[in-house]
């Protein structure tokens, strides 16, 4: 994966977001799509060697499509301006979809590497087996919550879209009731990639992938 043209390409795209400069410059875009699915499919190599769950996924299925879902948003921009995926055993894309933690990460066009692990967004009925979770191994999750080599990386859990009272049916005093209000149960970071090759970044994810291990083991023990 050559990232220097990658950043370029969609540097350029953010800044001329039309279907006809796309169209101009998809020879350029298929080569460094194809550069991208083999960087993936490594990447799930590497992956599945501490993790071997998601040993079955298949680069293609965790790639995100380039075109925008404009439909219901006010940015009409037919382009995403990063290139993206999500590495689930399931194969699914959207870990909101019920796919379980995903593994997750996308590069732009700034030099910026954005990376994250667990549950974005699960829908209610996962939501509330995670939640049922803590509730039955309070120890566990703690032990998580302290996890040095997560929070080296990571910090702590994600608030974004956090419940400002407690979940109906869930005791306001229990130990991790700001957990329990919770929407997402992800962790998330991100660093500049500027001057870096593949190599480089490919060790980047695999260390915080890594670290981010008990979270997605923790994650996996809560069923619905």
């Amino acid at each position: 994966m050559h990232v220097r043209d990658l950043s370029r390409f969609l540097f350029e795209l953010s800044e001329s977001n039309n279907r006809a400069w796309f169209v101009m410059n998809k020879p350029r875009y298929d080569i460094l799509r194809a550069e991208f699915l083999e960087f993936v499919s490594q990447l799930i190599t590497q992956v599945s060697r501490f993790d071997t769950v998601i040993a079955g996924c298949e680069a293609k299925k965790a790639l995100f499509r380039i075109n925008r879902d404009v439909r219901f948003g006010k940015d009409k921009s037919p382009y995403k301006t990063n290139f993206s995926a999500s590495i689930l055993p399931s194969g699914r894309k959207k870990p909101s979809e019920g796919g379980g933690p995903a593994y997750y990460f996308q590069l732009d066009g700034n030099g910026r590497l954005f990376f994250a692990v667990g549950e974005y967004m699960p829908p209610s009925d996962r939501l509330k087996a995670i939640r049922n979770h803590i509730l039955a191994d309070p120890k566990g999750f703690s032990k998580l919550l302290k996890d040095k080599g997560l929070k080296e990386i990571f910090g702590t859990l994600q608030e974004e879209g956090k419940l400002i009272r407690p979940p109906k049916g869930y005791d306001p005093d229990h130990p991790h009731i700001e957990q329990l209000k919770l929407k997402n149960f992800m962790v998330w970071t991100e660093c500049s990639i500027n001057g870096m090759d593949a190599e480089q970044i490919q060790t980047i994810l695999l260390k915080g992938f890594k670290s981010a291990l008990p979270l997605v083991t923790w994650l996996r023990c809560a069923s619905d």
